[in-house]
């Protein structure tokens, strides 16, 4: 499948993906997806999002297999769903994927995914893993900070990064897509362009971050109940955060600099979802800017990117702004020596499955933008 839209309006965009999406189910060209781990909050929002693009089948939706977890249709999981999609949640079936699924979603919790991408990958089944097992190359990295040992380090050697801004020709032919973390999804689109020009040191990066509740999943914890978020703010895994070294991985290749060192502080919000990231950094001596001011810079570096929209000189975005949508907001402030930059994405979105349904539309050879906008 390669459908191409050309350089129109957004009104002439969904009138023509609403055509070849017509085109695509008289010809049978849906793409058949199945998920595993379909009852969290990254697997409510990817049901949502599949059901509403033009090109997706939702064939078969499972939990993570354990033997507590009930068989149950997902419209009861999520009322939401009733008359809309009424499949039952069950225990992985392999017969079912191997025959009905083009390709499937982990939306699983992470060191789980780890133990299902080598059979799917047999099957010749293409895998978008949204949790954190594909995203360190580094084995040692990830047994300290998910503190267990990798089980698949063959496929982890050619799983691809997922962050379409910076890695798409890539994502275009792999089997294995690493679905980025929230956190580094932010940081790295807010500080790829000063990297990529070598404008700013690397020894002293300084990332203070805040999330909402819903980056913790779904797993029952006192810190994370309702009377302990409500009316409060705090920091946590103070730079000791399993998405740092994610963080760091993606930006050292990005610079060259392979000593890059980073402090990395995140922060619970009370609110449901949406991250607010802002970076701190220094010019690096003698870097010389080649665009009228920074913000011309980030224009430019992402000029043709569908998901991320800079901001004017001096205006600075907020999490409302990019809540319920895949967009990435980012604002630019230097004086001096000194650079600050401030992203905001919702990290269920942008942070986690719209970001996936954007890898597979790539995958596909499908516009960006497909199921959406």
């Amino acid at each position: 499948m390669n459908y191409v839209i050309g350089s129109v309006d957004s009104t002439r965009r969904l009138m023509e993906l609403r055509r070849c999406a017509l085109v695509g189910e008289e010809e049978g060209m849906a793409i058949n997806v199945g998920i595993i781990g379909a009852t969290g909050h990254t697997g409510e929002v990817l049901i949502e999002l599949l059901l509403n693009h033009p090109f997706v089948r939702i064939s078969h939706l499972y939990n993570s297999g354990k033997s507590l977890q009930p068989e149950q249709p997902i419209s009861e999981v999520f009322p939401k769903f009733k008359k809309r999609l009424d499949l039952v949640c069950k225990k992985p079936d392999w017969k079912e994927i191997k025959e009905d699924c083009d390709l499937v979603f982990l939306a699983l919790p992470h060191t789980v995914s780890m133990k299902f991408v080598p059979k799917l990958l047999s099957l010749g089944k293409k895998v978008i893993d949204l949790s954190a097992d594909y995203r360190l190359k580094n084995a040692s990295v990830y047994e300290k900070f998910y503190k267990v040992k990798h089980q698949d380090q063959a496929n982890l050697k050619s799983a691809v990064y997922g962050l379409p801004e910076l890695n798409r020709a890539a994502i275009k032919t792999a089997k294995l897509v690493a679905n980025p973390g929230c956190y580094p999804t932010c940081a790295v689109l807010a500080l790829a362009p000063l990297l990529a020009l070598n404008l700013v040191e690397t020894g002293s990066i300084i990332i203070d971050a805040k999330s909402g509740v819903s980056g913790a999943g779904k797993k029952l914890a006192n810190e994370y109940l309702f009377s302990e978020i409500q009316g409060d703010f705090r920091a946590y895994k103070v730079n000791a955060h399993q998405h740092a070294p994610e963080i760091v991985q993606a930006l050292a290749k990005i610079s060259g600099d392979k000593k890059l060192k980073l402090v990395f502080v995140p922060h619970l919000l009370p609110i449901d979802r949406g991250i607010l990231a802002t970076a701190y950094l220094k010019k690096a001596p003698g870097a010389k800017l080649k665009a009228a001011s920074l913000t011309e810079l980030y224009k430019k570096f992402y000029k043709g990117e569908p998901f991320v929209r800079i901001r004017p000189e001096g205006d600075f975005p907020r999490i409302k702004d990019v809540v319920k949508t895949n967009f990435c907001d980012i604002g630019i402030k230097e004086f001096g020596q000194d650079i600050i930059v401030i992203a905001v994405i919702d990290n269920l979105l942008k942070g986690a499955s719209a970001q996936a349904v954007q890898n597979m539309n790539i995958m596909y050879k499908l516009p960006e933008i497909t199921g959406l906008l």
